[in-house]
């Protein structure tokens, strides 16, 4: 199985970005720690983060026929984003949602995902642990 990771905007400032919310550990710890993640389940996994909406559409247009399932954190595009939806509408893979934060508990404008709504389940407010739950789901070695 191979899983393509997308993770969204700021993301890659993640220690430095507002560590109260989204911790102290740095975006080379968080993709270490999705690597182990997808090893620990047996499965090949692709990294992707881009801060830029179009390149996120255009990585998981690729994905369709490469790829057997999509974890994403749309970060900021959550709540925003028609073409995320609309893309991963098209490509038809299992998808997954992934957000550090419990967004349901911050501002109003962040309890809407459209992202969300092409996704068969979403991980909230876990940190880390989301991507190794959301890998867990699509692979079906959930613990």
């Amino acid at each position: 199985m191979k899983i393509l990771v997308i993770n969204g905007p700021n993301l890659n400032m993640l220690g430095i970005r507002e560590p109260d919310i989204y911790g102290k550990q740095d975006f080379a710890a968080l993709e270490a720690f999705i690597r182990q993640a997808a090893e620990e389940c047996g499965t090949e996994v692709e990294l992707f983060q881009s801060n830029h909406e179009g390149a996120i559409v255009d990585k998981i247009q690729w994905a369709y026929g490469t790829m057997d399932g999509i974890v994403i954190n749309p970060a900021a595009y959550t709540h925003t984003s028609v073409a995320i939806l609309d893309a991963l509408k098209a490509v038809g893979l299992p998808a997954v949602e992934v957000h550090l934060s419990d967004v349901n508990a911050r501002e109003e404008f962040r309890h809407i995902s459209y992202a969300g709504m092409a996704c068969e389940k979403s991980f909230i407010g876990m940190g880390f642990e989301g991507y190794r739950a959301a890998i867990q789901y699509l692979t079906g070695k959930q613990r």
